[in-house]
């Protein structure tokens, strides 16, 4: 299984799960585990994904769910789970 980590954050509109999730959808990309929160008026969420079956490249994916962020006026980040880990082990 090829694992990913996804963050959101911004301030909070309509739309943003939805948005992220229909693309991950469209990418055949699975949620395993989903957090999100709201602490005033900013948006936070954290997804751990499957993208073994993922019709794209990560890089590509990574890059398009930038993008998605950026349309939604949020920051989308999307870390490889054996990075993410590393990057945080201290």
């Amino acid at each position: 299984m090829t694992r990913a980590i996804i963050t959101v954050v911004g301030k909070d509109t309509v739309g943003i799960i939805a948005k992220v999730c229909t693309y991950l959808a469209d990418k055949n990309i699975n949620i395993l585990d989903i957090s999100q929160t709201i602490v005033q008026e900013f948006f936070n969420m954290m997804m751990i994904v499957d993208m073994s079956k993922c019709t794209s490249p990560f890089n590509t994916v990574a890059d398009e769910l930038a993008e998605v962020g950026t349309r939604t006026g949020v920051q989308v980040k999307c870390q490889l789970e054996d990075i993410f880990s590393k990057m945080h082990r201290i």
